[in-house]
């Protein structure tokens, strides 16, 4: 069987899970010597990784592509090892406490009410510019203190750090240079003020222990954790529904259901669809031998549908599957900081949206993107409320 050309961002354009899986079942931890690096398909092998950070390291590279270039010294919590990750994420973890995401429901639920009640819902739309993109922007960008004004900016510093995390020759990918002069004076500013308000530039510029590059690229990662990752989930969420319209009737006849949708969303999207370590000594991986300095690819997006795993039903979208044990807020020391907002955020935007309009239709045009860390969805055209709905 030829291998996948995972390093291919058009190998992605229209979910491969199929060529996924039959490389998963051949051979869980595969070297792919034309890309120069290991490709991990297996849940296990992925589960096992992930807890052993001491192994398997981020500071070489994370990203399917840094096995191609030099990443040291980058101060994105993503690229950090322990124990300096650990007093990174605490410093962080104040912002995303089970606490203070509980206090952003009444947030949330304002935003994404606004945001509906602007919509004509008998006009088609494209549900990426009307719903996905701006509810979880507007979200993070409030954690971030980012004014309104900013907000169109904003959106775009985000699509180019994600652009770069692809291809960093993408002339896009240049408007990402004028995010860090924006919050480098946010940090600046923040830190004069006598009363700061408590939210997460408050958390990354309280602490000392943080120099200002670790700030910058904290607030880079949040940008991109906050928005894009969510933004990916609830597309891929409302085109799952729209594919599988029993599901949905299951949904808008109890809404009970919506947590463990959510859940299986996020198995079926994966809207992180991978990311990388380096091995720091020799290791057995599920009885595969990987010699030390080797660069592993985390297949996240084949690891949801393991069939070892989810069974006979892995390829099966069921929002009543429980448990769902899925990957894709990760597992281990780089679990998602994120993870409980996302949810937060899905479950109101689909209840209220299945509330209000629950016989939408997708329409034609639909484009997916190619990349190889996002499950990107580029354009969703859809009519909310159908006629004689």
């Amino acid at each position: 069987m030829t291998a996948p050309k995972i390093d291919d961002p058009e190998f992605w354009r229209d979910g491969p899970d199929r060529e996924l899986a039959e490389f998963r079942r051949r051979c869980p931890v595969a070297e792919l010597p034309d890309s120069g690096f290991w490709a991990v398909t297996g849940h296990a092998q992925i589960t096992e990784m992930s807890k052993d950070p001491a192994a398997f390291i981020s500071s070489k590279g994370v990203l399917i592509g840094d096995v191609n270039r030099e990443v040291s010294g980058n101060d994105s919590i993503l690229y950090v090892d322990p124990p300096r990750h650990v007093t990174m994420r605490r410093i962080v973890n104040r912002g995303f406490t089970v606490r203070r995401v509980a206090q952003l429901a009444e947030l949330v639920e304002s935003i994404a009410a606004t945001v509906f009640d602007d919509i004509d819902p008998t006009m088609p739309v494209d549900a990426i510019d009307a719903i996905s993109a701006p509810i979880p922007l507007l979200i993070i960008a409030h954690m971030l203190g980012v004014p309104g004004e900013d907000l169109p900016t904003f959106r775009k510093w985000s699509d180019a750090i994600a652009i770069a995390a692809t291809d960093p020759t993408d002339p896009r990918a240049m408007a990402a240079i004028d995010f860090f002069g924006y919050f480098n004076a946010k940090l600046d500013a923040r830190i004069a003020e006598a009363d700061p308000p408590e939210d997460l530039l408050t958390a990354i510029t309280a602490d000392a222990e943080l120099t200002r590059s670790e700030q910058l690229g904290f607030c880079m990662s949040l940008l991109v954790a906050g928005n894009e990752t969510t933004r990916h989930l609830i597309s891929g969420g409302l085109l799952a529904l729209a594919e599988h319209p029993d599901q949905r009737a299951a949904l808008a006849a109890d809404e009970s259901l919506i947590p463990t949708a959510v859940e299986e969303m996020l198995r079926w999207v994966t809207p992180i669809l991978a990311m990388g370590r380096t091995t720091a000594c020799p290791v057995d991986l599920g009885g595969t031998q990987v010699a030390e300095d080797a660069y592993l690819v985390m297949l996240y997006a084949a690891a949801n549908r393991d069939e070892t795993v989810f069974g006979d039903t892995a390829d099966a979208f069921d929002v009543t599957r429980s448990p769902n044990p899925h990957l894709a807020f990760g597992v281990g020391e780089h679990f998602c900081l994120g993870a409980q907002l996302a949810r937060l955020e899905a479950k109101i935007v689909f209840t209220e949206i299945l509330r209000r309009w629950p016989d939408y239709q997708v329409l034609d045009g639909v484009e997916m993107g190619a990349s190889t860390l996002l499950r990107e969805t580029l354009k969703l055209p859809i009519l909310l409320q159908p006629q004689g709905a």
